[in-house]
């Protein structure tokens, strides 16, 4: 089971991979970080980031219709922002905590697989070892 850092250089080999981070999305803080940050910066990236995820993870309005799942389960799965040269994908990790934290991996549209990396991320947070 990979800790943090292997799960985001494990990231870093998705075609157009730019750079990626495990985010806690109540602080805003990165806890781990590879490659080029978005914007320059990686903790003002991870706090942008957190913004956007809290703001999707608090809302009644994206939360499932059913809410039989563990209170382990984070209450969103993953978002995509797209702007003209990149992808964002902010993939939730379930923890045996609060589940507050996110994989935000950033792709350059010409080379990224969107597809992909949403599957691959899927697959890595459901191994990464946190604690």
């Amino acid at each position: 089971m990979p800790g943090i850092d292997e799960c985001l250089l494990e990231a870093m080999r998705l075609p157009g991979a730019r750079g990626a981070a495990l985010v806690d999305w109540t602080s805003g803080l990165a806890l781990g970080t590879v490659g080029e940050p978005p914007g320059g910066d990686h903790e003002t990236a991870a706090a942008e980031a957190a913004e956007l995820a809290r703001l999707a993870a608090e809302q009644r309005a994206f939360a499932p219709d059913d809410d039989g799942e563990e209170a382990a389960d984070p209450p969103v799965e993953d978002l995509i922002l797209s702007n003209r040269d990149s992808y964002h994908v902010l993939r939730f990790v379930r923890t045996s905590f609060d589940s507050s934290v996110f994989l935000h991996l950033w792709l350059a549209r010409a080379d990224g697989n969107l597809a992909l990396a949403r599957i691959r991320l899927g697959e890595m947070a459901g191994r990464l070892v946190l604690g």
